[in-house]
């Protein structure tokens, strides 16, 4: 068992904890909106993903998670609503105008449903 170190802090010693080394990964949009929405509205559950190093895990899987949400959301919107490479090659401005309409409504399903529920 190895022994615990402590700092005098005024009139207390308090221990010098530290947490284990965690991974360098590179968190992307969605997950920084999950960790701000967490640290803001539900604190404890983000502490207690913190404290047991789980938190970037969390981060990461919901990053993933999302992103495949969007991507599938897009062609299927798409899809249905007839934006094709057809419709690119004719008309590039009418298409790229229903893309990003078709873009950010995928991204405020995912938001509702990914990154700001419990």
């Amino acid at each position: 068992m190895t022994e615990i170190a402590y700092t005098r802090q005024g009139d207390y010693n308090l221990p010098n904890l530290t947490l284990p080394e965690q991974p360098k990964v590179e968190l992307g949009m969605y997950a920084q909106m999950r960790r701000r929405f967490l640290k803001e509205h539900h604190k404890i559950l983000y502490y207690n993903l913190l404290t047991k190093c789980k938190l970037i895990e969390s981060l990461y899987e919901t990053e993933q998670t999302a992103l495949k949400m969007e991507n599938d959301l897009i062609r299927q919107m798409a899809q249905d609503q007839g934006v094709t490479e057809q419709l690119k090659a004719q008309d590039q401005l009418s298409w790229v105008r229903k893309m990003n309409n078709i873009r950010q409504a995928a991204r405020e399903i995912v938001m509702d449903k990914v990154i700001y529920t419990v």
